[in-house]
């Protein structure tokens, strides 16, 4: 089987390639002989109910940054011509990626998206996981500041987050007793029209942020991120410490609970994030950390990826 792909993503000259997930998919498909053609989100255009972009075709190399890529010429072409379309540009997840998500909808599933861009666009990462709330740490999501300090009291550490944020920007722990909520709410309502998320503070989270990916709804790995001292955040952006890490019992129980919702959607890739015994987030918009799990010896997720994909084209 050849598949003609289309890979929207960030610029491909800004990637890092050693730890880019779509990076990674892309070496997979070529390597099975697919063809590739790129662009960027911004040259998405729809007219006539056709939806078109200015895309190149795209030969990848796993080799520095620089020398990563070489692309042939931009033309303008129609997306129903393709396959497969990888819908990879990173968040925040805002009305701009939710526009996106419309257009591309009109592809879907004749040029098989990949994941569906209304399931996406319907279960953005901090709000599908609120669809398990008995998995979840205390959770509330507001912009009233009573409850957040109703919630404070009642949980003492606390995390405030914006609800369509990623890569652990704008996230902020605060401790018992720390006098800074009230200027902090009042940042936030500055920054942002959405509703906030405020959850109970988990010590776990010193042991580590496990990163767990799901193909086709079943768990393939786990990489565990360990925050750096004097860092209550574990993302690998800013400074995580990536290990591989087996899955415990529980989190076994977690992915078994999840996987039958994320099926019905026709998610092929997510990694869900667990802190100790919880869920804490879905994350089904860019999901990352496949190439590290294969650099600390686990399965190469991205054959697994395009296994599931063959599967549903063919």
């Amino acid at each position: 089987m050849t598949l003609k792909i289309a890979v929207q993503m960030d610029p491909i000259a800004s990637i890092n390639p050693t730890g880019d997930s779509t990076f990674a998919m892309m070496l997979e498909a070529q390597a099975r002989g697919h063809r590739i053609d790129y662009y960027v989100p911004q040259t998405l255009a729809l007219r006539d109910n056709r939806v078109s972009a200015n895309l190149a075709p795209v030969e990848v190399f796993d080799r520095p940054r620089g020398e990563h890529y070489a692309l042939g010429e931009f033309a303008r072409a129609d997306l129903a011509g393709y396959d497969v379309l990888l819908m990879r540009q990173d968040p925040p997840f805002d009305m701009n990626y939710i526009t996106l998500t419309h257009m591309l909808e009109r592809l879907h599933p004749k040029t098989f998206v990949v994941n569906p861009p209304a399931a996406v666009r319907n279960a953005p990462e901090k709000i599908l996981v609120t669809e398990f709330p008995e998995l979840m740490p205390p959770t509330l999501v507001t912009r009233d500041r009573g409850l957040i300090h109703e919630f404070r009291r009642e949980h003492g550490n606390i995390i405030l987050k914006p609800l369509y944020g990623n890569g652990g920007a704008g996230v902020f722990f605060l401790q018992e007793g720390d006098q800074n909520l009230a200027s902090l709410i009042e940042l936030f309502e500055q920054s942002f029209r959405e509703p906030f998320m405020v959850q109970k503070y988990l010590p776990d989270v010193r042991k580590g942020d496990k990163r767990i990916i799901i193909i086709d709804g079943e768990p393939v790995a786990g990489l565990n991120r360990v925050p750096a001292e004097g860092e209550a955040r574990s993302n690998m952006h800013v400074g995580g410490r990536p290990e591989l890490s087996p899955l415990t019992a529980r989190e076994h129980e977690i992915c078994e609970r999840i996987g039958p919702a994320l099926k019905a959607r026709d998610m092929i890739f997510v990694g869900i994030d667990v802190i100790g015994d919880y869920l804490t987030e879905i994350n089904v918009t860019s999901p990352t950390g496949i190439r590290e799990i294969k650099r600390f010896g686990g399965p190469d997720i991205a054959v697994l990826i395009w296994d599931a994909i063959e599967k549903r084209v063919g």
